[in-house]
């Protein structure tokens, strides 16, 4: 019987037609904005709070209307049952993503792997309704702050659905829409009635719209004003790249104010000087020293770090960025200094292991290169220069063991101990070592 039900259940939802077209009743809800607006044309209703939340409302509803049935995840019968049948179907690639595409009178729908991942509004039915909602609900505080209690949730309202656009844009790639509706989100937290402001939101914006100005440049001006704000109001995010990114958006307004040069420079140094672990400032630094002159010499980075590290010699982040600095200045015996230390500090740190592995590699290569080149009248001496060759090549091994001990299976970690231990297979023990991480190997790349 259960059975039976369930089938008549299931064939009644199958035969239930789906909408044929979307409909969003811009009419009814222009109308309402109207009245609105004769409302706080009158004197005696513009004083009060309820006409000014009411006028919230409208634009909200005008604002949400044309996407307001769409969710993330929901799969393409499911559109078709809310929304109706799509005005044309295609394919788009976006940054090499493949997407299915559903074009309906007020936005693109964008499917992948049979879910809805994202959407594109083409069409308004009122535009700012968003901006002129938070106009009116600020308006309402005004009036009367007890108004708060009726306010918040419809504010909360306005993060959400600002929120959601952001991460619709991120997957679009519409990076600016994005950083608009992040920003629109804080403003909404910032409203007098919510008073919860996430200075991330103006993070996310900032970055966004230094993403965007690789292709727009005059997105350079607008991010940085957000992540000014953002460093004025004391947030960070946790690996500093809010530094890197403010270096982008100041040196990329260099050619309408070359003071602006100067000013990514301080923007790194002061992200360095916290931040000193972040690979993105440090090679942001050392592109603009070698790139600009009169910025500075590349040699001043280590001073900097020196400095810090006699003020503190047991921060491994200072250790850590002064090892990265010397191998983009190709010193690699300062850098393999500089992880000794680190590991010294904290010898079961994964990354301290694996990069003192790595670089005492680099160095084996380069001594390597140079033997290959060199023109030999002795085989004792070139046996005598091999023979130091795999005595560094020999340095790597013990340090990458560690950080496999430290991080199981890590592919990249067993690679360079499976390579390695080739070369090295003359030396006693290191076939058997080269076919435990050969076999390793395999076994994890499934092969």
């Amino acid at each position: 019987m259960k059975k039976t039900i369930l089938s008549a259940l299931a064939a009644m939802l199958l035969a239930v037609p789906a909408a044929e077209a979307q409909k969003v009743n811009t009419e009814a809800l222009l109308s309402k904005i109207e009245k609105s607006n004769a409302e706080i044309a009158d004197a005696k209703k513009n004083a009060k709070p309820a006409t000014w939340i009411n006028r919230g409302k409208y634009f909200y509803e005008a604002a949400i209307a044309p996407t307001k049935d769409l969710f993330v995840g929901t799969d393409p019968q499911m559109l078709k049952l809310t929304v109706g049948d799509p005005i044309s179907k295609s394919e788009e690639t976006i940054d090499g993503v493949a997407f299915m595409t559903w074009e309906y009178p007020y936005f693109v729908a964008y499917f992948k792997d049979n879910k809805l991942t994202a959407w594109k509004q083409t069409k308004t039915v009122i535009e700012n309704g968003v901006e002129k909602a938070l106009e009116a609900y600020n308006k309402a505080y005004e009036l009367d702050a007890k108004s708060a209690s009726k306010l918040k949730p419809a504010l909360e309202q306005l993060v959400n659905f600002c929120s959601q656009e952001g991460n619709v844009g991120l997957e679009t790639k519409e990076f600016h829409k994005a950083a608009d509706a992040f920003a629109l989100a804080y403003e909404a937290q910032s409203a007098p009635a919510l008073n919860t402001p996430n200075e991330q939101l103006l993070y996310y914006a900032g970055y966004l719209l230094a993403v965007d100005g690789a292709v727009n440049p005059a997105s350079f001006k607008e991010g940085m004003g957000y992540l000014e704000r953002a460093l004025e109001k004391g947030y960070t995010d946790e690996e500093g790249s809010i530094y890197y990114y403010l270096f982008h958006c100041y040196y990329g307004q260099k050619a309408e104010n070359p003071d602006y040069v100067m000013k990514a420079k301080e923007a790194l140094l002061t992200g360095i000087s916290k931040f000193p672990k972040n690979e993105n400032i440090l090679e942001g630094l050392m592109q603009l020293y070698t790139a600009e002159e009169g910025v500075g010499d590349p040699a001043d980075l280590i001073s900097l770090l020196d400095k810090a590290i006699a003020e503190n010699p047991t921060n491994i982040d200072l250790w850590f960025g002064r090892g990265r600095v010397f191998y983009a200045l190709k010193n690699i015996d300062e850098s393999i200094a500089s992880f000794q230390k680190v590991v010294e500090i904290k010898p079961d740190l994964y990354e301290g292991n694996y990069y003192l592995g790595l670089f005492y590699t680099i160095k084996g290569d380069n001594v390597n290169r140079e033997v290959n080149d060199k023109q030999y009248s002795s085989q004792a001496d070139y046996d005598a220069d091999l023979k130091a060759v795999n005595e560094i090549y020999m340095a790597a091994v013990p340090w990458f063991e560690k950080a496999l001990e430290l991080k199981p299976n890590d592919v990249d970690t067993v690679e360079f101990l499976k390579q390695l231990c080739f070369r090295l297979r003359d030396e006693e023990g290191m076939m058997d070592k080269y076919n435990k991480y050969n076999a390793l190997f395999k076994e994890i790349k499934g092969e």
